[in-house]
């Protein structure tokens, strides 16, 4: 089940898409300002019509990758590195939206002519790719993934998270929006992106998928790994499950803790002789997630670079205070071991654009931990910290260590606690990052040094994209006590 270090892919995209913010570049990172263009450049009436009607704040993708199955295990590779220029040419797109505010302003028909149509052909002679790699390996290539091709632009007044609730922003006028970025060089986060905590109604969010709690009926202990928070200072735009073998493949900075060999060129083999940060050496598993940084002008080592600055990750990156992971069990049977390279992703990097399916971390604070949102940033009162949670998917099909969508072979439990047919409970990863936050100022609409998770530029640094990674690297001996203890109802370290 193992898998080969790959021939290092550099997506002809990421290669445009870096030229591209080269030129835009300025004091540290692309200013990807003016996101709701203003309809206040031109002054007739007509021509601020014509503003409001091409207003366009975003680039709304079907997600190729979660749509594909069945991909042969001789052809994932290739396919895998066809998403990541996807990814790419998405970027490359919305630097192109952010860069032409004055050319939409006098053409109604510039986002779709001049980005969307162009961007709709390079999608597709993707798929065409990818549907021949498949049936070239002996697979059935969808003859639907053509209808995926086609992107939308989201305009500013329809900003949604994909549950109904308006994202927009705030400050928009009756001539259709005019936001600018706050200061801050990135597109967004905004305003209405944070919710005070005292404002988060106790126990309101419905914590059933994937944070049920352990039941008297099942495997009631814990085991805990103690990793650090990731002082080595290990960050990379990488990410091996999703885009293996290609450079930045995440198009955002990522925080390691435990495995120390991790990047896109990684192989299990690599990763099974890597050192970790993990206190049992045993542990070489990887827990990653996108690292939260403050938008306060600071000018990070990736300023410049594809995944920070280029894109729009812009500020100081701001390492948890505390990094917390433990493994529970199921409320109504007794867990099995993880396969070792197990990989897990829990939460969606564009659940703005691909809808809140597959959401799942969620923003608190400390002395408020009842309260959790998954669609908000939240403003913690003096003395209380932010925390981010993750809770893992905990039920595995027993057979695979991944799947095409990165998704299929893992699944959360069920509303009673149990697993649906076919799969078996395994330990339910928990990680709770506890992070020291300057709490950012909003005033009459906007936000000054806001902070947000690292992300893909077009999904606007939305908190409901946060999410996090896991590669099962643990040896036998280790996994085999983790079981034990849980199924004993002992809690261990």
């Amino acid at each position: 089940m193992g898998r080969n270090t790959r021939k290092r892919r550099t997506p002809l995209a990421t290669k445009i898409v870096a030229g591209a913010a080269a030129l835009a570049v300025g004091g540290g990172g692309l200013v990807w300002a003016n996101f709701y263009a203003s309809a206040h450049e031109e002054h007739s009436g007509h021509n601020r019509t014509r503003s409001a009607a091409a207003q366009v704040a975003t680039i709304d993708c079907p997600d190729v990758g979660q749509e594909i199955r069945d991909v042969p295990d001789r052809a994932r590779g290739e396919v895998d590195g066809e998403l990541a220029t996807m990814d790419s040419q998405i970027t490359d797109a919305y630097q192109r939206l952010a860069t032409t505010r004055r050319a939409q302003a006098g053409d109604a028909q510039f986002v779709q002519n001049a980005i969307l149509g162009p961007l709709k052909d390079r999608r597709k002679a993707i798929i065409d790719r990818i549907q021949l790699e498949i049936n070239r390996a002996g697979g059935k290539a969808d003859d639907n993934l053509d209808d995926l091709a086609q992107c939308q632009g989201r305009p500013a007044d329809q900003m949604q998270n994909g549950d109904g609730q308006n994202q927009g922003g705030n400050g928009q006028d009756g001539d259709g929006g005019n936001q600018d970025d706050n200061g801050n060089g990135a597109a967004g986060p905004f305003a209405d992106d944070f919710v005070d905590i005292n404002d988060v109604e106790p126990n309101s969010r419905d914590l059933e998928n994937g944070f049920a709690a352990n039941g008297d009926g099942g495997s009631t202990g814990s085991f805990t790994a103690i990793c650090g928070v990731n002082e080595n200072n290990l960050f990379n735009s990488d990410n091996l499950i999703v885009a293996p073998g290609v450079d930045n493949g995440a198009h955002h900075t990522h925080d390691y803790v435990g495995n120390q060999d991790n990047n896109a060129f990684s192989s299990d083999e690599d990763l099974a002789n890597a050192d970790t940060s993990c206190q049992n050496q045993g542990d070489k598993s990887t827990y990653y997630w996108p690292v939260l940084r403050l938008q306060d002008g600071t000018q990070e080592f990736d300023a410049n670079d594809q995944g920070g600055g280029a894109e729009g990750n812009v500020g100081k990156i701001l390492k948890a205070s505390q990094a917390e992971i433990r493994f529970v069990g199921n409320r109504r049977s007794d867990v099995v071991a993880m396969p070792k390279f197990l990989r897990i992703i829990t939460g969606d990097a564009k659940a703005f654009t691909n809808g809140v399916a597959n959401a799942n971390s969620s923003f608190s604070c400390t002395g408020f931990e009842d309260r959790q949102v998954t669609d908000k940033y939240v403003l913690c009162p003096e003395g209380s910290q932010v925390v981010r949670t993750s809770h893992f998917q905990s039920c595995w099909d027993g057979q695979n260590i991944d799947s095409t969508n990165h998704r299929d072979h893992v699944a959360f439990v069920q509303r009673d606690g149990g697993c649906p047919n076919g799969f078996q409970a395994i330990p339910q990863l928990q990680v709770r990052l506890v992070y020291d936050v300057p709490a950012p100022t909003v005033e009459n609409g906007q936000v000054q040094n806001p902070y947000a998770v690292d992300g893909f530029p077009e999904q606007l640094h939305k908190p409901i994209t946060d999410h996090n990674d896991f590669i099962n690297v643990m040896d036998e001996d280790l996994m085999n006590k983790v079981v034990d203890c849980i199924n004993r109802g002992e809690d261990c370290q």
